[in-house]
């Protein structure tokens, strides 16, 4: 079977179905330390977009983000974790311009907000850049965990998670050090009191997390940050096990096509 160089090399048929959303163009921003943007870039484009690569140094990083729909701020260890992770990352001039154009913790619709994704590491930028309240501390019992991890998909009204159903459970990667989500019972009770816990982990809390909670958002749902991964779930014959067999499990794609839907209904259907 030959294959052009646009064509994606896949063992089987696992290939993606054609979407109308190809003029999507959503930035993977890059740091020091990031280890999943090629995984998020490929999430991208199986789900039907065109991934953009961005620079957390960049000099004109305002232009540059004016060129992209929507930001993944994908995983690793951004400047080694030093300080505290995604202490640092926070200050790079990237940042500096997704916290401008995502608009923050606002909620008030005067204007559309990029939508952000920030997966655990991500998460954690997203959370020292206060773009989503709450921190990430180390795990309950202090050690790296990686495993198939369920999800219950509790807000569907986000950017990132309008394709799927209320209540759903998924599974997807989960891998982790510092990834236990702390904050104050005020801040907790808001979060659940406005509908802004996103993901919740099912059947076992693996980090201690609070409320059991996985991924929140803020209040005007372009924002989202989950620990788990939903890149790494994305492509049949590389994904978790699932029902239909070994590492089979496609869930995290949803999170991808979600958002291209969302930029596709926000340009008014013309990309």
């Amino acid at each position: 079977m030959s294959t052009t160089a646009n064509e994606l090399p896949l063992i089987g048929d696992y290939s993606a179905a054609e979407t109308p959303l190809s003029g999507a163009k959503i930035g993977i921003v890059t740091f020091p330390g990031t280890l999943d943007d090629g995984d998020a870039a490929r999430a991208v484009r199986l789900a039907g977009g065109e991934p953009v690569s961005l620079w957390h140094a960049d000099t004109d990083a305002a232009r540059s983000l004016a060129g992209v729909d929507a930001v993944v701020i994908p995983g690793g260890f951004s400047y080694g974790d030093y300080l505290r992770a995604g202490a640092i990352a926070r200050f790079a001039p990237i940042m500096e311009a997704i916290i401008n154009a995502a608009g923050g913790d606002t909620g008030d619709g005067s204007e559309v907000a990029l939508p952000v994704l920030g997966i655990c590491n991500g998460f954690q930028i997203l959370t020292e850049s206060h773009l989503l309240p709450g921190s990430m501390i180390k795990n309950d019992h202090l050690r790296f965990i990686a495993r198939d991890q369920p999800l219950r998909v509790e807000n569907i009204n986000t950017a990132w998670t309008s394709g799927f159903a209320q209540d759903q459970e998924i599974t997807v990667v989960l891998k982790n050090q510092d990834g236990q989500y702390v904050a104050d019972t005020n801040t907790l009770d808001e979060l659940e009191g406005e509908g802004r816990v996103v993901f919740r982990y099912v059947g076992w809390n693996p980090n201690g997390s609070r409320n059991d909670i996985a991924g929140i958002t803020n209040g005007a749902g372009n924002i989202v940050g989950l620990m788990p991964h939903p890149e790494h779930a994305v492509e049949a014959g590389f994904g978790p096990d699932s029902a239909a067999g070994l590492r089979t499990g496609t869930d995290g794609l949803t999170v991808f096509t979600s958002v291209l839907s969302a930029v596709a209904q926000t340009s008014g259907g013309t990309l």
